[in-house]
């Protein structure tokens, strides 16, 4: 197996840190992904901007907690599950909403659920989303904006979830409580 490196704001390459600099200074320290990312400046820029990027759409919080959480999911992501737990947590997600994406489960929450289900359907068929499906989402409230903002939403993930599974990156401390291990129900 392939070792990578996880760097810290003083080993990592020059063009990775002053994303590093902004990263602490969100979180207040440098997550264990973003460590790993370092090895490719272009790939820790890439996945920030996206980052930053969808946490403007106008999907709520919540609803963007749904789609990085459905894609984490779909994409079987141990470190984003856990990850994405915790912040849905101290998002005051409701528990419910949580278990069930970690479950694979319907939502309790119509609207959520619509959003969850339009979601999975993005990453399962790469994009291939019936016209039906669409409109099934857009007559539950969302908006064709919203259609797309999903994209980006798993374009995020995709980079993060990939990274993941190549590096095999450890959790960080502050996930500790919500590990995760895709149901076996669930699996692929």
């Amino acid at each position: 197996m392939t070792d990578f490196t996880a760097y810290t704001v003083e080993t990592a390459p020059a063009a990775a840190r002053p994303i590093f600099e902004g990263v602490k200074a969100a979180f207040g320290f440098v997550p264990n992904l973003q460590a790993y990312m370092a090895e490719s400046p272009e790939l820790l820029a890439g996945y920030t901007a996206l980052w930053d990027l969808f946490s403007k759409t106008s999907l709520t919080a919540h609803e963007q907690q749904v789609v990085y959480l459905t894609a984490n999911f779909e994409n079987e992501c141990h470190y984003c599950m856990a990850g994405h737990t915790t912040l849905a947590k101290m998002q005051k997600m409701d528990a419910g909403v949580i278990a069930a994406l970690r479950a694979g489960t319907p939502l309790p929450d119509a609207r959520l659920e619509a959003l969850h289900r339009f979601t999975t359907l993005v990453v399962r068929n790469r994009g291939w989303v019936d016209s039906a499906e669409v409109d099934a989402f857009l007559a539950a409230g969302f908006t064709r904006q919203n259609v797309l903002e999903v994209v980006l939403g798993v374009a995020t993930k995709v980079m993060s979830n990939y990274t993941n599974h190549i590096v095999h990156t450890p959790l960080d401390s502050f996930m500790q409580g919500n590990e995760w291990t895709k149901p076996a129900a669930q699996a692929a």
